[in-house]
C-alpha cells in the first residue's frame, strides 16, 4: 500500500481539502497523511464545503510534519508555495509534487463571497486530486 503525504503551512484548510479527496478517491489503495509546518486546527468553512459535496472531514486532524519523520512515504504533495519554500528537511524518498492552490481563509468579503472562494478551491483540489489518483493509485 503507497503512503502519500499531502502538506501545507497550517494543515487547516487546502491540505485538508486534499486529504478527504485522497481517501475519497483512492479508496483502500494508499494511507493518507496530512500535516503542515505549523498547526492551525480544521477551518469550519472546509468541513463545511467538503459536507456539500458529499465528504466528511469533520474527524479529521492538523498535524504538524514533525510527527510523520518516520513514515516510509511514497508521495508528497505539497499545496502551498509557502510549504514547499519552509518545510524544515524531511528524510524522504518519496516523489514530490507541488500544486500552488489560492489559499480560501484569505478570502475577503461577504460571507457568500467567502464561501464562493472555498468552494473554488475546493473543485480545483478535487479535479487535481482525483487526477492524481487516477495517475498514480489505481495502476
Amino acid at each position: 500500500m503507497k503512503n502519500v503525504l499531502v502538506l501545507c503551512t497550517g494543515n487547516s484548510c487546502r491540505s485538508q481539502l486534499a486529504e478527504g479527496y485522497l481517501k475519497y478517491f483512492a479508496q483502500n489503495k494508499a494511507k493518507i497523511y496530512s500535516a503542515g509546518i505549523e498547526v492551525h486546527g480544521v477551518n469550519p468553512k472546509a468541513i463545511k464545503i467538503m459536507a456539500e459535496d458529499g465528504i466528511d472531514i469533520s474527524s479529521q486532524a492538523s498535524n504538524n510534519i514533525e510527527e510523520y519523520f518516520d513514515v516510509p512515504f511514497d508521495y508528497v504533495i505539497t499545496v502551498c508555495d509557502h510549504a514547499r519554500e519552509s518545510c524544515p528537511y524531511f528524510p524522504t524518498q518519496a516523489i514530490k509534487l507541488h500544486h500552488n492552490f489560492p489559499d480560501p481563509a484569505k478570502a475577503v468579503g461577504t460571507e457568500a463571497e467567502i464561501m464562493a472562494q472555498f468552494r473554488s478551491t475546493r473543485d480545483l483540489v478535487k479535479a487535481y486530486i482525483e487526477n492524481f489518483v487516477n495517475e498514480n493509485l489505481k495502476k
